[in-house]
Order: structure tokens, then C-alpha cells, then sequence
């Protein structure tokens, strides 16, 4: 049944209730039967099932598949464990730092719970009395009274002057006025949630007069419990980045496989079952070779360190594996209210030849008040008059004291007035406010250049043109008039009062933009990213707000909610790109806007802060939050939450977004370059025969060596152009953009250059004596490690040669040097170098290793040349 389009008595009758409300027994029953009028909470997963979500990952799996094979070596071979120890530390540390992701929609959950009335205010066997809101069923008759939350969906019985403020459900930013008489759905359609003005709903505030209701849904039922359901059902998609690690340990560890069944088999086939454990241990050897055990250690810190900078820039992220969404933002669906405008209703625009007398009227005429910070508190509409007279240097509080209000006729929706009476010395006088129509068919005169002339047809139109001038950009517009009285009124009823007015002038006032946003959209576009607006306001004001933005050209790029009700799914996904601006809309609109955009294969961006937007930016690829103005169920579920309210912070946290993808590309292609290196050095050494390094050693230099100069390439500053270059394509693979072939190169190189140390160092042989091939390892771990640390210099740029780049990366040189530090250590400290089974060696052998590295950057430099002509 839709209430609203029924009448009261009807209403009543289908909830088996009356202006009485229902009894306490009847009521109890109805409450064991339907529930408590609270919304449901959704289970979680704990911490441990969390972590050990975390080890399913097949590389990690791989690696614990390592560690027991490593294991069951040692015992065998009664040798130390370190292989093992390293192992597993490296797995559990992954672990613990993959454990990050949020519980967001409980806290959501929690958060919708917070908004809702602890008591309310409900007649039953004919009293009112106070209930806990939980225990509120269907039928109960509440009452409503301004300052109150509204506990429970219901249909309005009786009004008298109510307004509630609904921004947070439906992103209407003015108060709305409710009466309880039937709608009429126009033309078979739906009444938008916007539009039901003879309802009320749970999460919204009565902010004027007062009112009783019949409770029509509690609990999941309402449409904040719709709401509530939509962010439990509404799934976490996978970020680009996590697609593509997906992608790549997936690739990876069908590498690993495949390699060590190859050289498993050539093993076997030509030293038999005699060496068992050691063709075991060469597997291992490439397992761990393989396998970038510091990526995803790299990867989060990388983040984390773009979240640090990213806060400090008023943009908090909430989830890690976001920060890179951003990067590729598409399309930035925006709520208006309170993000692309201020949330807050001003005076942007005057008529009268008195300005002062205006403000003055329309003040005074009104029940907000100026608190201690000369801040005005009230109906926002009323509260924008009051500010904009004290700007004017009309304080309303003063001005009371020389003209107090001593009689007044309240708003009512239906004469769409309002009058109030003040003492003005030993006489009277008289301001009404109201919509310019109805109060101008009571002027009888009108205030011109400071004298009150007679109302003319020729000056009514010209008003009435006034009116149509501000009205026409989207503005509210408000009449103010006067009457002057000898002695006070004998009766302060409408009819008595709102008579024989005098024409004073015209407000207009709207929810103005956000300055910075202007500059904020133009970035947007030139980066390549749409901006989309998406309001539960009207569509004129939806209209004049984009165009003032540059959001839209023209008004053919605005649909309401009630027109893409007649739209199909198919149609819309082929019409969706007519559209920038989407107006009365309802929340399960603006999910499938974001849902359309997804599905086009666009990442899609949903900012907002009323409860409204919570289910939609939940959807979005990745949620924005508005921390001042923002409710907390939306901060809760959203990924990124803007501190300021700054919608212009949204396109510095895209910037900083492709920066950190940039910088995380480059040190994936570093390891992976420098873990292929190895793969392939380890081949070599295989199939001719010799081992070249041991499990102990490539841990080493996978995690320390690499992970350093790795992590400060994440430090890499943006580059001039970030924001001048459309958004990547989330469907390219890790490897697009050449990226592939640069990693083979490159690891074919420095492959080589390690097999060369070992060469030297082995005396010039690859089948030498236990100490000289003990040799050819400590001097091809010294190549391996310092040629990585050398290579990570190169990779500052993928394109541009490391000479011509102005500005150094202190993190890479410091990282670098520690690096090259720790190779020394563990080579010529006796002990260290004792538990990684090395020889000593001079320094000469040292120089001529550390010489062989540094080859590692000509031969790149001269790839990158031959690269940039090509594309050239």
C-alpha cells in the first residue's frame, strides 16, 4: 500500500489503528511478531579468519610450500633452519600488513542506529506517553513537535505549520513543509521520496511546527532500513591494483611451477635418484627466486606512505589498496548538497527600493535567532534571511528590542504566509513574508524609490518579472511586505492581518557553490575525468547549479529521477553518457547510476555526505565521504573522506593517486626484473651443471637489497604533466605499456652479468673446485646485489635517461647506499659472511664485481635511447 496516496481515514483503517493509536496489548503483540524497530546488524569476519584469508594467496601458498620443503631438508640434512625462519617471517609479515580492510558497513549499521530517536513521543489507548523508539511498531500514532527525530517511517494525520529537514535522506537542502493531504501520482508515475510531503521518515528532523503521524514501516522495512540493506548487500569490488597483483602472482606462480617441474625432471633424468635432495633444493632455489617475496610489503608501504602525504593534504583514506583507485577516476559522481555547494541556504540576490527595510522585514518575520557566534539557528530558509539582514548590520536580537514582537499569524503551508506584529513606538507595524504570488495579490501599495505608491498592473508585472528573473537561476524567492497599524491588531488571524499590504521586495537566496569547486571541475576535465552530478533536488536548481560549474552546456543533459524510472537498464547504459546532471533522484537511483558507469567499464568515483549517498558510494569504485558536513554512516562506508569538504581536495588526492601507481609500477618492473635476473641465473647455473647461489642468499637480497630501493621509489616525485594526461585504462595489464619487454631486457642483463662474477670469480670455469666456486658465489652475490641497487636508478624513469632528470631522490640514494652496506657486511664480516657460507675474497675481486654491476645502467641508457627513438 502506498500511504501517501491514500487518505488518512483509509490509512488508518489498513494499519487497524485510529487517531487514538492502538493498545498497549496489541502493540506488544505486533512487536513480538514483526520485531524491534531498529535495523539489523551484519555479522563480520574476525581478525584470524582475516589473516589466514590473507595466506591464500597461491604466491604466499608457494612460499609456505617452500618453507616446509626447506624444512623437512634441514632436518634430513641436520642443517640450519635459517631458510625456513626467513621464509615464514617473510609470509606472516605479509600477512599481518594485508589485514588492514575495514568492517565498513557494520560501522554503517552502527552509525544509522546513532541517527535514530532514543524515546519517542507515541499515543496509545488514547494517551501520550514516551516509548523506547525500538519498541514502535506499525499503527502506533507518533507525535512530533521541532527539535525532534523522527523515529519510524509514517503518514502524516495532522500538521500545523511542520517542516522537517530531510538533506541527509533525499539531498534536498531546504526544509520540507508536510501536510496530511492525499497526493496524486501524475500521469501513473511514481511520487518521488522527495515529494511525499504528507510523510516522514526515519533519520530525518522536524525543524518547524509540530505534528502527529500513523507509523507505516519500522525498522529494515523503512527506507532507512532499505538503505541499511543496500550497504550490507552492495559488494567490495576489487581495485585496479588488486586485479593486476591477482594478475601477476597468478602468472607467477604458474612460473614457478612450470620451471621447477623442467628442471626437476632434467635433474632427475640425468643425475638419477642419487641427488634427490639437492634437485629438492634447486627447486626451492627458484621458487624463492621467483617469487618477489617484498612486492606486497612494498606495495602497502608505498600506500601507506601516499596515505600519509595524502592526509596531510586533507584527504584521509580509509582503505590502502584505494589510494591507486583514484588514479584512474573516469567519472566522479557527485552529490550537489554539501559537496559541489555549501549546504547552506544565502541571499544571493535582492528587488526593493529599500534594502535595509527588506532585510529587516524578512528577519524580523521570521523564528531563527543569532546565537553567541552571530551564527543564525533555525529553518535553514529563515536562517539565511536572518544572516543576510546581519550582514547588512542588522543584528535580528537588537533590532527586536526596539520593535518586539507582540502577535503573529505562524506560516501555514497552505496560505504559504506568514505575519508577525511588533511594537513600533505607540504604534504598530506589520511584516509578511512569503511566496511573491500569493503575497502580492494582498498589496494594495508598494514601496517605490522610499514612498508608497499605489499597485499598479504595470508595476505587479514588473515584480512579477523580477521574480521570474531570479526564479530562472534556480533561485528561492521570498516577498516581504509591510503594514502599519495605529494600535495593536484585535485579532492576529490571517484573514484579519494579510490585508491591504504594502509591497516591500524580493529575496532570492540559494545553496551557493563551494568557490574552489569551479577550479576544481576545469582540472577535472583536462585531466580527462566527467564530473556527474547526482542531487535528490529540484531540476532547475540541479540545472542552474552545473551550468554555473561548467558541470553541463544545456539543460538536455539533466534527467530527473522519475524519467530514467521509465528508462531500461539496456537503454540507459546506451544513453548514459547524454547525462551529467541527475535530479530527485532516490538512493537506489543513484546506485544504479554508478552501477551503469561501472558497467561500461568506467571507474566511477561517488562523493557525498548525507545518508542518502552511503548505499552509492559503497558501490563506486571508490567512496568519498565528506568529513565535516558528512553523517557518519557515510564517512563509515566510504574509502576516502575529505577532512574539508573540499571538493578541490578530491582532484589533489587523484593527482597524488596517479603519482603513487606510477611509483608503484616502478618498483614492481624493478623486482620483478631483478627476480627474473635470478630465475634465470639459477636456470643457467642448473642446466650447466654448478650452483650459482643459495635460497639463503636470494632471500637476502630479495628482501634486503631490493626492498629499500624499492620503497624509495614509491618516494618518486609527479611528474609535470600527471594532470594534463587522460586516466589509464583500468583493463591494462601489469605489463602494458612496454613494460613486459622491459623486464626481460633488463633481467636477461643483469642474468648475465651475475653469471659473469660467478665465471670470474670460479677462475674463469663453470665447473671449478668447492673453493673456487665458493668464490664465484660470494663475487656473483656482490654483482647480483649491487647491480640491483645500480638498476633501481634507472628506473626513476621508464623513458627519460637518469642524466636529464633535475630533481634527486635523497630516499634512493640513501636506501641505494644502505643497500651496498649491508652486501659489504654480510661479505666481509667474518661471522655474517660464515652463515651465508661465502669465502673471503680481496679487494680487487671486490672492485672488479662492483665494475661488472655498473654496467647495468650504459646498457639501460642505451636501451632507453633506442626505445625513445623508436617511438619517435
Amino acid at each position: 500500500m502506498k500511504e501517501y496516496l491514500s487518505d488518512v481515514s483509509k490509512v488508518y483503517s489498513e494499519l487497524k489503528s485510529g487517531e487514538n493509536g492502538i493498545s498497549s496489548a496489541e502493540a506488544s503483540a505486533r512487536l513480538e511478531k514483526n520485531g524491534a524497530n531498529k535495523l539489523v546488524e551484519a555479522k563480520r569476519d574476525g581478525i584470524i579468519k582475516r589473516f589466514f584469508k590473507q595466506l591464500c594467496d597461491p604466491m604466499t601458498l608457494i612460499l609456505l610450500a617452500a618453507a616446509l620443503i626447506s624444512g623437512i631438508m634441514a632436518v634430513y640434512a641436520d642443517e640450519s633452519f635459517a631458510d625456513v625462519i626467513i621464509i615464514l617471517a617473510v609470509v606472516i609479515i605479509n600477512a599481518i600488513l594485508g589485514v588492514f580492510q575495514e568492517s565498513k558497513a557494520e560501522k554503517a549499521i552502527a552509525a544509522l542506529q546513532e541517527m535514530t530517536a532514543a524515546t519517542s513521543k507515541v499515543i496509545r489507548d488514547g494517551v501520550q506517553i514516551f516509548v523506547k523508539t525500538e519498541d514502535l511498531v506499525v499503527g502506533d500514532v507518533i507525535v512530533l513537535e521541532a527539535g525532534d527525530a523522527v523515529p519510524a517511517d509514517a503518514r502524516i494525520t495532522f500538521s500545523s505549520s511542520m517542516k522537517v529537514e530531510e538533506a541527509a535522506l533525499t539531498g534536498e537542502s531546504v526544509a520540507v513543509s508536510k501536510h496530511s493531504d492525499v497526493l496524486e501520482a501524475e500521469n501513473g508515475k511514481d511520487v518521488p521520496l522527495g515529494d511525499r510531503k504528507n510523510m516522514v521518515y526515519m533519520g530525518s528532523t522536524v525543524v518547524y511546527g509540530r505534528g502527529r503521524a500513523v507509523v507505516t514501516a519500522t525498522g529494515m522495512e523503512t527506507e532507512m532500513g532499505k538503505i541499511a540493506t543496500a550497504l550490507s548487500s552492495a559488494i567490495d569490488g576489487d581495485t585496479p591494483l588488486q586485479k593486476k597483483l591477482d594478475q601477476l602472482s597468478k602468472i607467477l606462480s604458474f612460473l614457478v611451477i612450470g620451471i621447477c617441474v623442467i628442471i626437476f625432471g632434467v635433474n632427475l633424468l640425468r643425475d638419477g635418484t642419487g641427488k634427490l635432495l639437492d634437485t629438492f633444493m634447486v627447486a626451492v632455489s627458484l621458487a624463492v627466486a621467483a617469487i618477489p617475496e617484498g612486492l606486497a610489503t612494498v606495495v602497502t608501504i608505498v600506500l601507506s606512505m601516499g596515505v600519509t602525504k595524502m592526509s596531510k593534504r586533507n584527504a584521509v583514506i580509509r582503505k590502502l589498496t584505494a589510494v591507486e583507485t583514484l588514479g584512474c577516476a573516469q567519472i566522479i559522481c557527485s552529490d550537489k548538497t554539501g559537496t559541489l555547494t555549501q549546504n547552506k541556504m544565502t541571499v544571493v540576490d535582492y528587488r526593493g527600493s529599500d534594502e535595509k527595510l527588506l532585510a529587516t522585514a524578512m528577519a524580523l518575520c521570521s523564528d531563527a535567532i543569532l546565537n553567541s557566534e552571530m551564527n543564525a539557528e533555525g529553518e535553514p530558509t529563515e536562517c539565511a534571511l536572518v544572516n543576510y539582514a546581519y550582514k547588512l548590520g542588522l543584528h535580528k536580537g537588537e533590532t527586536e528590542k526596539t520593535l518586539p514582537r507582540v502577535g503573529e499569524a505562524p506560516f501555514d503551508s497552505m496560505r504559504k504566509m506568514m505575519s508577525t506584529v511588533h511594537a513600533d513606538g505607540n504604534a504598530f507595524i506589520q511584516f509578511t513574508k512569503g511566496a511573491p504570488d500569493v503575497v502580492l495579490s494582498r498589496c494594495s501599495t508598494a514601496l517605490v524609490d522610499g514612498k508608497e505608491v499605489p499597485m499598479t498592473e504595470e508595476i505587479k508585472k514588473q515584480i512579477l518579472a523580477e521574480n521570474k528573473a531570479m526564479a530562472d537561476k534556480a533561485l528561492r524567492v521570498l516577498c516581504a511586505a509591510k503594514r502599519s497599524h495605529s494600535s495593536k491588531p484585535a485579532s492576529f488571524e490571517p484573514e484579519a492581518l494579510e490585508t491591504d499590504l504594502c509591497y516591500v521586495g524580493l529575496t532570492g537566496m540559494i545553496d551557493p557553490v563551494r568557490p574552489e569547486v569551479k577550479d576544481a571541475i576545469v582540472e577535472c576535465k583536462s585531466a580527462g575525468i566527467r564530473p556527474i552530478m547526482i542531487t535528490g533536488d529540484h531540476k532547475d536548481t540541479a540545472v542552474a547549479i552545473a551550468l554555473e560549474l561548467g558541470i553541463i552546456s544545456s539543460a538536455a543533459e539533466a534527467i530527473t529521477g522519475a524519467e530514467l524510472d521509465e528508462i531500461s537498464d539496456k537503454d540507459f547504459e546506451s544513453k548514459i553518457e547524454t547525462f551529467s546532471v541527475y535530479a530527485r533522484v532516490q538512493p537506489e537511483h543513484k546506485v544504479r547510476i554508478v552501477n551503469a558507469w561501472r558497467a561500461k567499464g568506467k571507474i566511477a568515483a561517488m562523493t557525498g555526505d548525507g545518508v542518502n549517498d552511503a548505499p552509492s558510494i559503497k558501490s563506486a569504485d571508490i567512496g568519498v565521504g565528506m568529513g565535516i558536513t558528512g553523517t557518519d554512516v557515510t564517512k563509515n562506508v566510504a574509502d576516502m573522506v575529505l577532512a574539508d569538504d573540499n571538493f578541490a581536495t578530491i582532484v589533489s588526492a587523484i593527482e597524488e593517486g596517479r603519482r603513487i601507481y606510477d611509483n608503484i609500477r616502478k618498483a614492481i618492473q624493478f623486482l620483478l626484473s631483478s627476480n627474473l635476473s635470478e630465475v634465470v641465473a639459477i636456470f643457467v647455473a642448473t642446466l650447466m651443471g654448478f650452483t650459482i647461489l643459495h635460497p639463503v642468499h636470494l632471500l637476502w637480497i630479495n628482501l634486503i637489497t631490493d626492498c629499500f630501493p624499492a620503497l624509495s621509489l614509491g618516494m618518486e616525485k609527479a611528474d609535470k604533466d600527471v594532470m594534463k594526461q587522460p586516466p589509464r585504462d583500468s583493463n591494462d595489464g601489469i605489463f602494458a605499456g612496454g613494460m613486459g619487454v622491459d623486464i626481460a631486457i633488463q633481467g636477461l642483463v643483469v642474468a648475465l652479468i651475475t653469471l659473469a662474477a660467478y665465471f670470474i670469480g670460479a677462475g674463469y670455469s663453470f665447473s671449478a673446485a668447492e673453493e673456487l666456486a665458493s668464490k664465484g658465489t660470494t663475487m656473483a652475490f656482490i654483482a647480483l646485489s649491487s647491480a640491483e641497487v645500480f638498476h633501481s636508478f634507472n628506473m626513476r624513469s621508464r623513458r627519460q635517461s637518469i642524466f636529464t632528470l633535475k630533481k634527486q631522490n635523497a630516499f634512493l640514494w640513501g636506501a641505494g647506499l644502505l643497500s651496498l652496506v649491508c652486501t659489504v657486511a654480510v661479505v666481509f664480516i667474518p661471522p655474517l659472511r660464515s652463515a651465508f657460507k661465502f669465502t673471503a675474497i680481496s679487494l680487487a675481486d671486490f672492485g672488479i664485481a662492483m665494475a661488472i654491476a655498473f654496467a647495468i645502467i650504459p646498457v639501460v641508457e642505451i636501451t632507453k635511447f633506442i626505445q625513445r627513438k623508436l617511438k619517435k
